[in-house]
């Protein structure tokens, strides 16, 4: 099974930590050259230094805020000067937490722009050279909310559902130029964007964190929390040449949480 990813070079978003870094760290471990894109210029020097170049790569980053259009398509149009990207890994913070009838409509336009169109401005840009390439892996993280929506969290289900729509829809038009789309949908993750839903939720319920997060694991029939190099194994299967034949899906990585078949 051919898993490298040797001579191919991969752009990550939001990979300063949680599973941005773990699947820059997983597609590094596999030969990839990683350019990496977030906004604290500190922690992406950091990142870069945790990367394995074990097959001579030379990773990089670019600053960006993707709440900033301009930034986003600033740094893109800089990589591909400059390398030819074969591997897009879409990947930014999710939506503040709330009910839906409480969000504001900017809540709504905001998200929609750091997700579905700072998505579409990346897409667009890599999408020449993965064709020229014969060879292209977008990999959207998105939410198993994709699914079912969660509870509190409804400005996020709606946008994610928004991306899904689009890769989808992306995903029928670029295949046959060997170039995949697909959605990883993680689910209860140990990662900081976890806590701060655990804190949340323990405020608004007024009970401690440690009830929140033991009801959170036991709605896992694993019974625990997955880690974030767990959801970056199968970024990085997608982004290989074995998964050639896996194109248009949304695939829970869940512990099994997710109730729809």
């Amino acid at each position: 099974m051919n898993i490298s990813l040797t001579h191919q070079h991969a752009v990550i978003c939001g990979s300063t930590q949680g599973i941005g870094l773990a699947s820059a760290s997983a597609l590094a471990s596999l030969g990839a050259t990683c350019i990496l894109i977030a906004r604290n210029e500190d922690a992406l020097k950091a990142a870069v230094e945790k990367l394995s170049a074990k097959h001579g790569q030379q990773h990089s980053y670019r600053v960006a805020d993707f709440s900033r259009q301009e930034d986003v398509q600033k740094a893109i149009e800089d990589i591909i000067s400059n390398h030819s990207v074969t591997v897009l890994v879409n990947n930014t913070g999710g939506p503040k937490a709330g009910p839906i009838a409480e969000a504001t409509t900017e809540a709504f336009s905001n998200a929609f722009q750091q997700h579905l169109i700072c998505n579409q401005i990346l897409t667009q840009a890599v999408l020449p050279g993965m064709k020229s390439a014969g060879y292209g892996r977008i990999i959207n993280i998105v939410s198993t909310s994709v699914r079912t929506p969660l509870l509190n969290l409804g400005v996020s289900n709606t946008i994610r559902a928004a991306v899904a729509s689009w890769a989808k829809s992306l995903s029928n038009e670029v295949g046959q130029y060997n170039i995949t789309v697909n959605n990883v949908l993680p689910g209860l993750t140990n990662t900081a964007r976890l806590q701060s839903l655990v804190q949340q939720t323990a405020a608004s319920q007024h009970i401690s964190t440690e009830t929140v997060e033991e009801n959170m694991r036991s709605s896992v029939p694993m019974k625990r929390f997955g880690e974030a190099e767990e959801i970056a194994n199968v970024v990085a299967f997608l982004a290989s040449p074995a998964a050639s034949y896996v194109n248009g899906t949304s695939i829970p990585v869940d512990g099994g949480r997710t109730p729809t078949v």
